[in-house]
């Protein structure tokens, strides 16, 4: 079995993304920090993870520059993870994952969490790709091409 190529060797963005944030632990710290978690003691209990697990993927979020650390806006000697601007661009991601999840993994009298825009009230809209003209893109309608 060949070696897994390293992350900068990966000709494909999907595979790159899924290299850096795909595990289960970074994705839903990442969805932790979008719902306002900022500390150590947060993430931990509301992941219910190992200390030493939670530490490797915070860091590894750090040095990928997706969470940056930063002194308590409390003014408390602790620090807290925020979302940096390349962090904060992993919300569409987040959201579709969410939505997908919503429509295909419960039931319909199951109870769970739904997203919703703050300004309406209303839940986010279904998340789908477009073309320019503005109509849905299908799987069928796109191709991947090599760019040098």
């Amino acid at each position: 079995m060949p070696a897994r190529k390293f992350l900068n060797e990966q000709p494909c963005p999907v595979a790159r993304s899924v290299d850096l944030i795909g595990d289960r632990w970074s994705l839903l710290i990442v969805r932790d920090a979008f719902d306002g978690m900022r500390r150590f003691s947060d993430f931990q209990r509301s992941l219910g993870m190992a200390k030493n697990i939670l530490s490797d993927r915070l860091r590894k979020l750090v040095d990928a520059g997706i969470l940056a650390m930063q002194d308590a806006s409390d003014g408390s000697a602790y620090q807290e993870y925020v979302l940096t601007p390349q962090g904060e661009n992993l919300f569409p991601v987040v959201v579709a994952l969410r939505q997908w999840g919503e429509q295909h993994l419960f039931a319909p009298s199951e109870r769970h969490s739904v997203l919703i825009d703050k300004r309406t009230g209303q839940p986010v809209p279904p998340m789908a790709p477009h073309a320019p003209d503005g109509t849905v893109l299908q799987p069928a309608a796109t191709e991947v091409r090599k760019v040098s």
